[in-house]
């Protein structure tokens, strides 16, 4: 585990696999530091961000709920949080409905060594888990207990459709808007995962679960 400074009031934690970031994420989320305003979570880093001292005057710092805190404070409370064993999940429940005829499901069989069905059997047959967030806004990178090895297309598209359900490596994803990408598409939702008229605009947050349904294609 590494602490790296970003910036004058923030620390990037540096862990060496993506079930030690969930772990520390659901440790930090649960009993975040003294001080701590953001926690950001990715596939191999947390980033952590504290209410800056400079921002602050000194009858601010001794209000109840405005703790100010320096990095070296930060980093000493970041290296005593224990993350939580097995944790990478937890959150709320999001069903999502899919329609499974993705454009590479059929390559997508033949990676695993399956049939179609046994595919989307195996993906709806997951409790999935948003991970972390990025690429575009409201796209979440969900992960599984089992072991899922997708390689992206070697041509990316030009344009993914929005609601596109996809694999990628270890992660499976739903595409908020339309978009260029090299994911495997699988099928295809109605379900907006992003929408900024709405409150909240994303479905997606990090340590919330997933599970994806079989939906009529009428």
């Amino acid at each position: 585990m590494r602490f790296l400074p970003a910036g004058d009031s923030a620390l990037l934690v540096e862990l060496q696999t993506l079930d030690e970031v969930l772990g520390y994420y659901a440790a930090l989320t649960a009993d975040p530091p003294e001080g701590v305003i953001d926690i950001v979570p990715a596939a191999r880093t947390v980033l952590v961000t504290a209410a800056p001292q400079s921002a602050r005057s000194g009858a601010e710092k001794q209000q109840a709920g405005a703790p100010s805190v320096s990095l070296q404070q930060l980093e000493r409370a970041l290296r005593a949080v224990v993350p939580v064993a097995g944790q990478s999940s937890g959150g709320d429940l999001l069903e999502i409905p899919v329609v499974y005829d993705g454009e590479d499901l059929q390559d997508v069989a033949e990676l695993l060594g399956c049939s179609t069905s046994d595919v989307i059997e195996r993906h709806t047959g997951e409790e999935w888990t948003v991970a972390f967030c990025g690429f575009a806004p409201g796209f979440g990178y969900l992960t599984a207990s089992a072991s899922w090895d997708i390689p992206r297309r070697k041509s990316p598209r030009t344009k993914v459709p929005t609601g596109a359900v996809a694999l990628a490596g270890e992660f499976s994803g739903v595409y908020p808007r339309e978009s260029p990408g090299g994911w495997q598409l699988i099928g295809r939702t109605d379900l907006r995962v992003f929408d900024q008229d709405r409150d909240p605009a994303a479905l997606f947050h990090p340590g919330r679960r997933v599970r994806f349904t079989v939906a009529d294609p009428g």
